[in-house]
């Protein structure tokens, strides 16, 4: 795919399902999947993988965002094999056509991702399940909440938020300079916290189904019914990839290095704005009339030899410090 999936990335946290297509899209033909519903678009990067792969599968491709990026807006404008709603994603699942495949990456908590997965087993009304793929199923979301508008969750679908907080891996709870999130869920861990403790309840709940997890890029879980005719085939194209402990090993090291860059770099800031107010602070001195009276005094002293208390500080020594 001639696809820059860290076009809208600057960061390259690889936060797109982009970076999985080499495994998303031959899933997707192993279930013979004709129409796609891709639930949190956004900018349209898998978007736009996705309608490279319609092109010549014949599928249909919905994207259902509340919030869709410009470039998405665009994309739905120039592209006739794209559907764009603009609604929430439990608004528009209910109603829309039963798809044949749904990939799920909109808000990342077990609230949303529980209606997200019964409201699409509810439209498949009691045949085959859709074929499903879940992004997020690791670190940091797999089992911590976040919300992107927590107004839109009730109060007893929420945990505590912790605003502002920074994530590391191996810490429950948050730290500050760690990967930055507005309203992540203030503790990892528990029932009804996070994306894939949410796919495995609902996957408990059904015997027909199975989950494959694959740990790479914030991890993406696949959930089919044992009884499609797609299903060996699905399962074949899954089995080196599902819960791979080097995939897993790789995907562990990228979110240590990714979390504790910005951990170096929230601590540098916090240093250079040190650094900054105290160099002010020295200038002012320097251009203070009462410093340069008091280091005058303090040179007189020392010529009529008057031991002081300490060692005082000196305009010279101040411009040393400066560098000047």
């Amino acid at each position: 795919m001639d696809i820059d999936p860290y076009e809208h990335d600057p960061a390259r946290w690889a936060h797109s399902l982009a970076h999985l297509t080499e495994i998303l899209l031959p899933c997707l033909d192993a279930a013979g999947a004709r129409s796609v519903v891709e639930v949190g678009a956004y900018a349209g990067d898998l978007t736009r993988v996705l309608l490279e792969w319609a092109a010549r599968s014949g599928a249909r491709v919905c994207a259902i965002d509340p919030t869709p990026h410009e470039s998405l807006v665009r994309l739905a404008e120039t592209r006739d094999g794209l559907e764009l709603v603009r609604e929430t994603s439990l608004e528009a699942l209910p109603r829309i056509e039963a798809p044949d495949a749904v990939i799920i990456d909109g808000d990342h908590n077990y609230y949303t991702v529980t209606g997200e997965l019964r409201a699409t087993a509810a439209r498949a009304d009691g045949s085959t399940l859709p074929l499903l793929l879940i992004h997020d199923v690791c670190w940091p979301h797999g089992r911590r909440d976040n919300y992107f508008e927590p107004d839109r969750i009730p109060p007893e679908g929420r945990h505590e938020i912790a605003e502002g907080g920074g994530l590391i891996p191996g810490e429950p709870g948050v730290r500050p300079g760690g990967l930055p999130y507005r309203a992540a869920a203030a503790r990892e861990g528990g029932p009804r916290n996070g994306v894939l403790t949410a796919v495995e309840d609902f996957v408990g709940e059904r015997d027909v189904l199975r989950l494959a997890v694959v740990p790479a890029f914030f991890g993406l879980g696949v959930v089919w019914d044992r009884a499609a005719p797609w299903a060996d085939a699905v399962q074949e194209t899954l089995r080196p990839w599902d819960r791979n402990t080097l995939l897993a090993r790789l995907e562990e090291n990228r979110a240590h290095h990714l979390a504790h860059w910005y951990l170096q770099t929230s601590r540098t800031a916090r240093a250079e704005e040190r650094a900054a107010r105290q160099e002010a602070l020295l200038r002012r001195m320097l251009e203070s009339s009462a410093f340069g009276l008091a280091d005058r005094v303090s040179r007189l002293r020392k010529r009529a030899g008057i031991a002081a208390e300490q060692e005082a500080v000196s305009r010279d020594a101040i411009r040393r410090v400066l560098g000047g």
